[in-house]
């Protein structure tokens, strides 16, 4: 039996400058400010998925790389994502 895809009120208070912003990109795009929240939020999960499928691929060929300039440019890219900079 298909689950059906239900959804669940959340309550969320935004800092006054987002709320500004998200209510200005519903605006533009003729379409409510719930609507934007939750677009962002999707676009946001989806970000971080692809993040750290990119982490697994470069963890993946550091472990297969035999050159060293290549290891050490792979463990820096790593840094920058695990750590920032």
């Amino acid at each position: 039996m298909p689950v059906a895809n239900k959804t669940v009120r959340q309550s969320v208070s935004l800092p006054a400058r987002v709320a500004r912003r998200v209510k200005s990109l519903a605006q533009t795009s003729k379409t409510s400010a719930n609507r934007v929240i939750v677009e962002l939020i999707e676009s946001g999960l989806d970000a971080r998925e692809q993040e750290k499928e990119r982490f697994f691929y470069l963890a993946d060929r550091l472990a297969r790389s035999r050159d060293a300039d290549e290891q050490k440019r792979l463990k820096e890219e790593l840094a920058r994502m695990t750590f920032g900079e």
